[in-house]
């Protein structure tokens, strides 16, 4: 958590407080492996992407989206992936394309790697949490399903 967005909508935050996630206090303390949701990454989280290793960590930086470039261009441990394309159900970012919540992005990945029931957990910390679910459900089962980056690229095209 980098701490550039309003504490209270902090959905990193809230995550932390109810032990659904780790606040880590430096990048460095990313752990080696770990899977980080970047937004501007070049490959796309798939499915295969969950047999990187059984003790593989699921990392979202959360910053402010105006500082993502900033933020993600410099050298961050991990392997980057970028989600493809999704609605946000955040109200602040309502059925933007691509402006997902640190929550969101979480669920989104538990989802697309075959953790639906940690999405769905993740989710349910936030009133609006059921209707990111609603609002993508056709995509991420999609996205689930997809073998490799050209077949996920299909799949966006076909709804975007």
């Amino acid at each position: 958590m980098l701490k550039q967005d309003d504490p209270h909508r902090c959905t990193a935050a809230r995550l932390a407080k109810f032990g659904l996630a780790r606040r880590l206090n430096r990048i460095r303390q990313i752990p080696r492996g770990s899977i980080v949701l970047n937004p501007i990454a070049s490959l796309i989280i798939l499915q295969r992407d969950r047999n990187v290793s059984r003790n593989t960590k699921l990392v979202a930086i959360d910053c402010s989206w105006e500082k993502v470039q900033i933020e993600f261009g410099r050298q961050i441990p991990g392997l980057s992936r970028r989600l493809p394309t999704l609605l946000a159900a955040n109200p602040t970012n309502y059925a933007k394309q691509h402006k997902l919540s640190s929550v969101e992005a979480l669920a989104a990945a538990s989802y697309i790697l075959g953790f639906r029931e940690i999405a769905a957990k993740l989710l349910s910390m936030f009133k609006w949490g059921n209707t990111f679910l609603t609002l993508n459900e056709e995509l991420l089962k999609a996205y689930s399903l997809a073998n490799s980056e050209e077949e996920l690229s299909e799949i966006e095209s076909q709804f975007f």
